[in-house]
């Protein structure tokens, strides 16, 4: 005996629900179905597979908790004649992440550096890679309770997760005792993970610090990749 086309659907519905295949389900939904039925089964696939991209990015974008929206086409580079476009347009391809470089936008206020972290994190999101933005007080308070209750090591491992960290206004504000688990957060990050950080031109004690492993330049100058400092 046939099957009614309503039982039919209902079935498929059934089963693409309890094997977590949207994508197919919509295809069955809304897809032509070709001639051949291996066809067919190939733009189900495709389908599944853009269902689950869509679905992967969607969830970094959320992860990446990106305070606004900016991409780097956006930022009025004839603000800073001296910034090299292209190079700093090339960030977004992530391939300092792939060659584990830290990444350092040193300048004063009003510059856009906020406005180049955002980007670049956005395009990395964009790319695939796992982003997390965040300001240095914001993560210097986290650093701080944790250790006030003894969890710092398990919060500092959770930031192994992140393919990137952004570490916004780096320096824009004194940070009192949090500067201290910042400072084990940052040289955890120079030994084994990438992260985006910038801070105004003002030095303090933890810019210091960092400074003797990360000597970036006081003046504004061509990127320079394997130092991994750029200057606004």
């Amino acid at each position: 005996m046939s099957t009614l086309p309503h039982d039919r659907d209902m079935a498929v519905q059934i089963l693409c629900r309890d094997l977590k295949l949207p994508g197919v389900l919509g295809h069955y939904r809304h897809g032509a179905v070709p001639a051949d039925p291996r066809d067919y089964l190939r733009e189900s696939l495709e389908a599944e597979r853009a269902s689950r991209q869509e679905k992967r990015l969607k969830n970094l974008l959320k992860g990446a908790k990106l305070p606004y929206a900016r991409t780097l086409e956006e930022y009025d580079f004839l603000r800073l004649p001296s910034l090299p476009k292209e190079q700093i347009l090339s960030l977004a391809q992530g391939d300092f992440l792939r060659r584990q470089e830290n990444l350092v936008l040193l300048g004063n206020s009003g510059t856009g550096k906020t406005h180049v972290a955002i980007g670049i994190a956005a395009s990395c999101v964009a790319a695939g890679y796992s982003v997390r933005f965040t300001t240095a007080l914001t993560l210097a308070q986290e650093l701080l309770l944790a250790q006030d209750e003894h969890r710092l090591p398990r919060v500092l491992k959770s930031y192994d997760r992140y393919d990137l960290v952004v570490v916004d206004e780096l320096g824009y504000l004194g940070l009192g005792p949090g500067g201290a688990p910042l400072f084990q957060f940052f040289a955890k990050a120079v030994r084994e993970k990438e992260c985006l950080h910038h801070h105004e031109p003002g030095v303090w004690p933890l810019a210091r610090g960092l400074r003797r492993r990360h000597p970036y330049r006081s003046s504004p100058g061509p990127f320079d990749p394997p130092r991994s400092h750029l200057c606004f």
